[in-house]
């Protein structure tokens, strides 16, 4: 299935990975830089992620705490998977987001998660300088 594609975004945040992980795992900050939740980082958690134009429904998949989260994404005929990982730097953290799971007649969902998670970054930088 090489027609699947997959956005990432990745970012050098001057961070420890541990203020990083409470920032994608508590839904208090998670609703400030990304859409409100009933998120929490443990395996098979079902949980939705809430803004103004809809929802997105989840599982959990993977915790590793300060390391790696990874949880379904499936929103609009939407089956994806969002994987984060949080390697330390000696200035903080590199943070790389994927989400993989677009298919070839998922044109404006591709376009709108490239958009969109570049904001939602620019968002999550935002929460974490305060």
């Amino acid at each position: 299935m090489t027609d699947i594609r997959t956005v990432v975004v990745e970012r050098e945040l001057t961070h420890p990975p541990e203020k990083v992980w409470r920032a994608l795992t508590q839904p208090h900050l998670i609703a400030e830089w990304l859409m409100r939740s009933d998120f929490a980082p443990v395996v098979g958690h079902d949980f939705k992620f809430t803004a103004d134009w809809g929802s997105v429904e989840g599982q959990v998949r993977t915790v590793e705490p300060n390391r790696t989260l990874a949880y379904s994404w499936d929103a609009m005929g939407l089956e994806s998977t969002v994987t984060w990982t949080l390697t330390p730097t000696a200035a903080g953290t590199h943070l790389r987001m994927e989400q993989v799971g677009f298919k070839p007649d998922q044109d404006q969902a591709f376009h709108g998660a490239r958009f969109g998670w570049q904001k939602f970054m620019g968002n999550l930088e935002e929460v974490l300088a305060r």
